[in-house]
Formats: C-alpha cells, sequence, structure tokens
C-alpha cells in the first residue's frame, strides 16, 4: 500500500518538468521584456517626459478637462496671451516636450560612436541642467508667494516635482546608454584587433 506505482512517478516527473519548462519560459520572457525596456529607456523617457507633465497640469486646470479637441488649440493660445509667470504653468509642460523632442532627435540621429562620446550625452546635459535651471528659478516664485489659504496645491507641487524628476532621469539614461555604447565600442574593437591579427 506504501509503494507508488510507475505511472504516479512518471505523471509527477511530467508535471514537474513541464513546471519547471514554464518558470524558464516566464524567467526568458522577464528577462527579454527587461533588456527591452533598458534599451529602449531614453524613447520611454522621452515619451513619459511629454506625456505626464501635460496630463498633471490637464487634471489640476479644470478648464483644460473639459475641452473638445477642436476648443484646445484656442485654450492654449489663450493660455499663452495671458502668461504671467508668477502664476502661470503652462510653460512647465512646454518646457518638458521641447526637453524631449530635443533629446529624442539627438538620439535618433546619433549612432554607436556619437552614443557614446559626443553630441547625445551633451545635448542632454544642457537641456535637462538648463531646465532644471528653469524649473527651480520658477518653482522658488511661485512657492515663494504666500498662497491664500496657507496651502500649496498638490497638483502644482507635483508638476514641479515630475519636471524635475524626469530632467534628472534622462541625465541618468543619457549617461547609462553612453557607458553601454562605448562597452560595445570597446568590444568591437577588441573583436576586430582580434581577426586583424589572425
Amino acid at each position: 500500500m506504501g509503494l507508488i506505482s510507475k505511472e504516479e512517478i512518471s505523471k509527477t516527473r511530467r508535471y514537474s518538468s513541464s513546471l519547471w519548462r514554464g518558470i524558464k519560459t516566464i524567467f526568458v520572457l522577464f528577462t527579454m521584456f527587461l533588456s527591452f525596456i533598458i534599451f529602449s529607456a531614453p524613447i520611454f523617457l522621452a515619451v513619459a517626459d511629454a506625456v505626464l507633465p501635460s496630463a498633471i497640469l490637464s487634471s489640476s486646470s479644470p478648464s483644460l478637462n473639459r475641452l473638445s479637441p477642436s476648443s484646445f488649440p484656442a485654450t492654449i493660445y489663450s493660455y499663452l496671451s495671458n502668461y504671467d509667470f508668477r502664476y502661470s504653468l503652462i510653460d512647465i509642460p512646454l518646457i518638458s516636450i521641447i526637453r524631449s523632442a530635443i533629446i529624442l532627435c539627438v538620439y535618433g540621429l546619433c549612432d554607436g560612436p556619437k552614443l557614446s562620446r559626443g553630441p547625445y550625452l551633451t545635448i542632454t546635459m544642457i537641456c535637462s541642467i538648463s531646465s532644471l535651471i528653469y524649473v527651480s528659478f520658477k518653482a522658488a516664485i511661485v512657492f515663494g508667494e504666500p498662497v491664500i489659504g496657507g496651502y500649496f496645491r498638490t497638483e502644482e507641487m507635483a508638476l514641479f516635482l515630475c519636471s524635475w524628476i524626469l530632467a534628472i532621469g534622462h541625465i541618468v539614461v543619457a549617461y547609462r546608454t553612453s557607458c553601454r555604447e562605448r562597452r560595445k565600442l570597446l568590444v568591437f574593437k577588441i573583436d576586430i584587433e582580434s581577426v586583424s591579427s589572425l
């Protein structure tokens, strides 16, 4: 009675091997997805930089939430024509969109050697640091004045924080991308030298 039949042992082995195969497959798919995300990080970050601040601003502004697509340009134009540096926040998403567009264009135009050393990292640093300075100065002006009721709106703080984090994220991703491309060039150079010596 305590003995296990050969059929039960083979069923258990088949079940455990198929379970192990499923775990391996999930691990490989997860690793491939992570590799894709890391390799495409500049693109994903640029898209997030263009979308997130605009979404935060539209959620904080009730007049932007109720707009039809045809009246959206007119409302944006009215925001820009009534722009006041101390009170208007429309420039934060515009800076993020411009920053991400410039960085995405430079990333698209650069190949391996240019990604490893030159224009991509330099232009990303210039765009991100200049937007960090602008947003920091604007935050000091906006949050430096007393607010009626004594509290700041959460959406304003989220907008500034989002812009800061995305600018710093651009710098980190550009540095990581340039390091990755330098490693690729170093391996490629070693392979070329080994082939040419043969």
